[in-house]
């Protein structure tokens, strides 16, 4: 009976012709009697069930690709199943994600990408010159010549080279040492693993990490993840978002009754808020940290998008080295960027690197253990990067249309973020500080009673309401401020100035209908 059973399990049996010719088998027969007698087993419970998972894992909240944006993916289905909309497309605003939005690759960017892919094309006359002199740098340090082998866990070493250059340029003459830049899955990667060696503790000495509020969600995400304690302070919306030193000394005094402040994150351009530090804001903030004994994080990955004519970037590795050894010597600091932002928008690629300085010699070698885990970021990124970092120059032959198509992007992106402010501050009921720089806007909205007794109703919070009912009667899809933090009892949105300018224009006007309408709907 068992050798019955198992050749039924497996298809094979003898088989013989039944009375109206289909084939049948008694050892089939005699097996299906013997299954029907045993007893059937019951289903196994789970291993994984939402009570058993990391508790921290589930704490994790990403709003920007939060559940709107899942209500956002059904709404497209919908659409293109036929069901019928007020509109024909869902505009994915939510995200900084320029070419998805219509933004052209930068030329010279993919043609050395191009060739270090298929390194035969370094033969072709179609390739400049001075593409194919990086791509062959690139290719030589990399083991076989190919993009496809691994790197050093610290990436690259001719691309870290390339970078501390790019550094010492962009500041000035500020020395970088190549030891101390780590390349990147882009900087999320490299926050998330500075994150991980910081964070230790329990009780009241578990690592405190203060963060802006308003803030990107990847932030608030890892310290859940590694059971941290989240230290808010709040920007002054007042005053176009600016960072005031009182504000961190309030949040680090009332953070030390619950836990040890140990991080200071700074993003410089903001993001969601677009606010650019000034000098002796930046001054101010590395003196705290000293006075405070803080690991700084600077994230300046938007360092490119400055707009407003008044404001400047200003990197905290320079201010560091400029206040003198006191400071230099002793403030420990990681600063990051990407190529996902800037001019380039290539997002894809998840290149990126880090500059940590003044990390204590035994850390440093954690570090580097830390990142041999996953073995090396995407080769492919790491040269996207530096591509970045090492431009064409004046004389190369790719200089002028580099330069031509960087000024391009960036003048467009300084014209849409204006244009972006001036309407929103024409609408009732929604005020738009000056967008001085990064991608996005985050103007504060007004909601009525009637609309927030109706999100109650709902189970959301009253911006969350609002942005879902934007997209559910617009297609226009947006980040609650809510997923960022604000102050108790404000609302807020954030919108991506990245959709080419006609397109803008049309996000922007569907955004003042609605809101008139919502306004009246709810008075």
């Amino acid at each position: 009976m068992q050798r019955a059973a198992a050749l039924v399990r497996r298809g094979c049996y003898p088989r013989t012709l039944g009375p109206w010719g289909r084939g049948q088998s008694s050892a089939a027969a005699e097996a299906s009697a013997v299954l029907k007698v045993r007893p059937e087993r019951s289903r196994r419970d789970r291993i994984l069930t939402l009570e058993s998972m990391n508790p921290q894992v589930k704490a994790v909240e990403y709003a920007v690709r939060g559940p709107i944006v899942l209500k956002a993916g059904e709404i497209e289905l919908e659409l293109q199943r036929g069901i019928k909309k007020p509109f024909t497309e869902v505009i994915r605003a939510n995200i900084g994600d320029a070419q998805a939005m219509g933004q052209q690759p930068i030329t010279f960017l993919r043609q050395v990408m191009a060739l270090c892919t298929y390194p035969n094309l370094l033969d072709s006359p179609s390739f400049p010159e001075d593409a194919k002199k990086r791509a062959r740098r690139i290719l030589q340090a990399c083991g076989g010549n190919s993009l496809g082998s691994y790197s050093a866990s610290q990436g690259v070493n001719c691309i870290r080279e390339d970078v501390a250059a790019y550094v010492t340029r962009r500041d000035g003459g500020v020395p970088a040492d190549p030891d101390n830049i780590y390349l990147t899955t882009g900087a999320s990667d490299g926050i998330s693993t500075i994150l991980k060696i910081l964070v230790s503790g329990g009780g009241k000495s578990r690592t405190g990490v203060m963060i802006p509020i308003p803030q990107y969600p990847l932030y608030s995400a890892v310290i859940s993840e590694l059971d941290a304690i989240q230290v808010n302070y709040y920007l002054d919306e007042d005053n176009c978002w600016a960072l005031n030193v009182n504000e961190l000394r309030r949040a680090v005094r009332e953070a030390k009754e619950h836990c040890d402040p140990k991080v200071l994150c700074i993003i410089n351009p903001g993001n969601p808020t677009g606010q650019v530090q000034s000098r002796k804001c930046i001054e101010d903030v590395i003196h705290f940290a000293w006075e405070e004994k803080l690991f700084l994080l600077a994230d300046e990955v938007y360092q490119d998008n400055v707009y407003s004519p008044d404001c400047r970037f200003h990197s905290f590795k320079k201010v560091l080295y400029e206040m003198g050894p006191e400071y230099s010597s002793n403030v420990e600091l990681a600063s990051f960027h990407s190529t996902s932002k800037g001019y380039m928008g290539e997002c894809g690629y998840r290149g990126g690197y880090m500059e940590v300085i003044n990390l204590h010699p035994e850390i440093k070698g954690q570090l580097v253990k830390l990142l041999s885990v996953r073995l090396c970021p995407p080769v492919s990124g790491q040269a996207a990067m530096d591509i970045v970092v090492n431009p064409p120059v004046p004389g190369e032959e790719s200089f002028e249309q580099f330069s031509r198509e960087k000024e391009s992007v960036l003048g467009n992106l300084a014209r849409k973020a204006k244009l972006t402010e001036d309407l929103f501050n024409q609408v009732p009921g929604i005020h738009c500080n000056p967008l001085q720089g990064a991608m996005y806007a985050f103007p504060r909205i007004f909601i009525p009673a009637k609309a927030m007794e109706a999100a109650q109703a709902h189970k959301m919070a009253p911006d969350m309401f609002y942005c879902m009912k934007l997209l559910e009667e617009t297609g226009i899809c947006v980040v609650p401020g809510s997923g960022f933090g604000q102050r108790e009892g404000t609302y807020h949105f954030r919108m991506t100035i990245l959709p080419p300018v006609e397109k803008l224009k049309t996000v922007l006007q569907k955004v003042k209908d609605f809101h008139i309408k919502f306004l009246e709907k709810y008075a």
